[in-house]
């Protein structure tokens, strides 16, 4: 089994969201296990599973109506992307291996580009270069015409790029503050992400929600054994109070193992959203 969580820079028009859902469950084999919208964002996260070939078609699907739906040149939103269809990880599941997954990533990044006429950028474990191992690498090189794609060559007009990828599992979430300061939430996101010398395995940006009139930190954790979930909250959390910022709470985007609930037993995460279905394993059994 094989899960694929792809990220479409559509996250207001309902009309849009439903037929990128209704994409996947319209394949053989696909199972549809969540979606979720964000409109400050204007991203929608697909959650899907399938043997590889169902995966894979599903995939094709909801990138052919995300081409055919999205126009970039009209898009607006908080989250950084290079295309109508951003990312496409395809993650290991049972019976499955990240190998499998990266030789998946980049034979659906051929029928991408063969059929959409989208170019593609391969990162993480399919990666062909080792500039393109990192995705925020890949958008920082792409955005500034110094990293031609991997397949493919001139962006679609409507739909721009696309990145493919193999990883293992990530968890995506946002901390929402009690607070309209983007600068706080900026230099907090700068102070706990691996890059700056923060926390391992962490990647956070500050982003604005102004349909709350808030900010988050907005946070993937590549790798919740190594990082628990609650030593980023509580990291956060202490930088928020010498800063008199109360931390609103935890916003789950897409799914989580419980693994990474049991890592993180007994410390309050204030979670605004989470419930069993998004618990990946309440929907495989």
């Amino acid at each position: 089994m094989i899960e694929c969580v792809p990220n479409f820079s559509e996250g207001r028009d309902r009309a849009v969201i439903e037929a990128l859902e209704r994409s996947v469950g319209d394949v053989p084999g696909a199972r549809l296990l969540d979606s979720t919208s964000d409109v400050d964002h204007n991203r929608t996260v697909l959650t899907f599973v399938g043997d590889s070939k169902a995966v894979t078609e599903a995939a094709l699907a909801a990138l052919g109506t995300a081409v055919e739906r999205i126009d970039l040149t009209r898009h607006a939103g908080v989250h950084p992307r290079l295309g109508a269809a951003d990312v496409v990880p395809f993650v290991p599941l049972e019976g499955a291996t990240l190998a499998e997954c990266a030789a998946l990533a980049r034979e659906a990044g051929e029928l991408i580009w063969s059929r959409l006429r989208v170019p593609v950028y391969l990162y993480e474990a399919a990666a062909l270069r080792p500039e393109c191992t990192r995705l925020e690498a890949v958008r920082k090189g792409a955005m500034g015409g110094t990293l031609a794609p991997d397949i493919g060559d001139t962006p679609h007009p409507t739909a721009g790029c696309c990145v493919v990828g193999a990883r293992g599992f990530l968890i995506a979430w946002n901390i929402v503050l009690e607070s309209d300061d983007l600068s706080a939430a900026q230099m907090i996101a700068k102070e706990i992400r691996a890059s700056s010398g923060g926390l391992p395995c962490v990647k956070a940006l500050g982003l604005e929600l102004a349909s709350q009139a808030k900010v988050q930190v907005s946070i993937n954790l590549v790798d919740f054994h190594r990082t628990p979930l609650h030593v980023v909250f509580e990291a956060v959390e202490r930088r928020c109070a010498t800063l008199g910022i109360r931390v609103q709470g935890s916003e789950l985007i897409g799914m989580i193992p419980q693994a990474a609930l049991d890592g993180s037993a007994g410390h309050d995460l204030r979670w605004l959203n989470l419930r069993p279905e998004l618990v990946i394993e309440n929907r495989l059994c």
